[in-house]
């Protein structure tokens, strides 16, 4: 008997159960060799007072196993939840979010029939890191956090991806135009990990047009990489350009484990209904199959599925009287491609995954060591009195500079003092930027003592950022209007 490869499973919540009974049923047929270990996670486990929606037991299934075969969860709403995917994601360093879809042409309606992106999204930064809070009572925050190592791995597992994968081009899809600092880390070590790639094109465009371009014209990109949240919502669109977005299969990469999903939400609007499609956990399965090395199952999943998909056995969501030849359920589907284990499309080009090779993504590299030097800092301020007047707080924070000299006030980024715009609309959260007149560096002591004069003259500042110098060039962003 061929040796089981042990991986965790999680039935998840809405059609998560569904689709997965669905999936292990056409795996098993196939003759996957799989030891599952189930565990619970998502809504029950939240209700249960577990804020992240997993015990610590299953932590340690998903240590030992290395392999996580999920169906979708759902996150109660409200305060004090956080969101499972992403803390498996980042806990367990999964660096790397694969989504590639393809277009099924003429067998599901699609305006785009050449359609074939491998979206590369980075999978444990940016906004996603949920660092929120709220400051004032107008305004909240949220941190947008880029590291260097972070998207030095990311770019270089988009670029071994486009190898393997006989890949042409990689395209950089970012915001650096308006983001320049965080936005512009993630281009430059693009940039660079790129010109290690001679055999592969390189291109980068900003996000917004990008992703129309996505919609619009979806076979013109090959492999795009692109920082978390952009790739979240650019996957999503182009998913859906396929034909539905219940097509779509989902591999999270990280060095030490893996986990496989579909990139759709637990649809508790169908759940119980028997109509779901389980093509994108079954799809995100194959991933998985060829990730542990059973690569003949996984083109036997593949094909069959293929196989049904030509043949019209279509579920509700991709279902067309003129396309389809019958409209069936979960059941009837997953039935469908059992049947058709071991034949192969006639008209969709057929998987293949006998010599797939199995990548190896070197670690990031670093950057050299800087000279970093304080020589400022914004000091940020909850303040509502004398009618949020900018000048007369700037003002009072002019009787306050010692060796700190007030540069600049700004509200919502945009400069308000001094010689700011009536016109500005004003909140009550206030970044006041103090920084040395001749650029010489400070220490801590001295901004401490300048939050001193600040609390004496009875206002309240609510956050600092220190402005630093990295090797004699600002790590810090201008005010919008300096």
């Amino acid at each position: 008997m061929s040796h089981k490869t042990p991986i965790t499973i999680a039935k998840g919540d809405g059609i998560g159960p569904e689709i997965m009974d669905a999936t292990l049923q056409i795996l098993e047929a196939a003759g996957a060799q799989l030891e599952l270990d189930e565990i619970k996670v998502g809504f029950e486990v939240y209700e249960e007072g577990f804020s992240a929606g997993i015990k610590p037991d299953a932590w340690e299934s998903l240590r030992r196993n290395k392999v996580f075969l999920k169906s979708p969860i759902t996150t109660p709403p409200g305060s004090g939840f956080k969101s499972l995917n992403v803390t498996i994601r980042k806990s367990l360093g999964l660096y790397a979010n694969v989504r590639p879809t393809v277009a099924y042409h003429p067998y599901v309606r699609t305006k785009h029939p050449g359609l074939d992106v491998v979206i590369v999204r980075e999978n444990e930064e940016d906004l996603y890191a949920g660092i929120e809070h709220r400051q004032t009572q107008e305004v909240t925050q949220c941190l947008k956090l880029i590291t260097q190592p972070g998207s030095e791995k990311i770019a270089r597992y988009a670029f071994e991806y486009a190898r393997a994968n006989n890949r042409k081009r990689v395209t950089c899809m970012i915001k650096d135009n308006i983001m320049k600092i965080t936005d512009g880390l993630f281009y430059e070590t693009f940039k660079q990990v790129a010109a290690e790639y001679p055999d592969i094109q390189s291109d980068r465009i900003i996000i917004d047009i990008g992703t129309a371009r996505l919609a619009d014209t979806p076979e013109d990109y090959d492999v795009v990489v692109m920082p978390n949240l952009y790739g979240d919502i650019a996957s999503d669109v182009v998913t859906q350009l396929s034909g539905s977005v219940g097509l779509g299969g989902s591999a999270n990469i990280g060095e030490h484990v893996a986990m496989f999903e579909a990139i759709h939400g637990s649809a508790p609007d169908i759940a119980g209904k028997g109509i779901a499609n389980p093509s994108g956990l079954l799809l995100g399965a194959v991933m998985m199959l060829v990730h542990i090395g059973q690569n003949d199952v996984a083109e036997r999943v593949h094909n069959a599925w293929l196989k049904t998909i030509e043949d019209g056995m279509h579920t509700g969501d991709i279902y067309r009287e003129d396309l389809s030849r019958e409209r069936v359920n979960t059941a009837g589907f997953t039935q469908a491609v059992i049947d058709r284990l071991g034949q192969v499309p006639t008209e969709l080009p057929a998987a293949s995954y006998t010599d797939a090779p199995k990548m190896t993504v070197p670690g990031a590299r670093g950057v050299p060591e800087q000279q970093k030097a304080l020589i400022g800092v914004d000091v940020f301020l909850d303040w509502t009195d004398a009618g949020r007047q900018p000048d007369v707080i700037g003002g009072i924070l002019r009787e306050l500079e010692h060796d700190l000299h007030l540069q600049m006030i700004t509200n919502r980024g945009v400069k308000v003092f001094p010689d700011g715009l009536d016109e500005t609309f004003w909140t009550d959260h206030w970044r006041c930027r103090f920084i040395t007149r001749d650029g010489e560096p400070i220490n801590h002591q001295q901004v401490i003592n300048l939050l001193g004069r600040i609390h004496g003259a009875g206002l309240d500042f609510i956050k600092t950022e220190h402005l630093y110098t990295f090797d004699g060039k600002p790590g810090f962003s201008l005010g919008q209007g300096q």
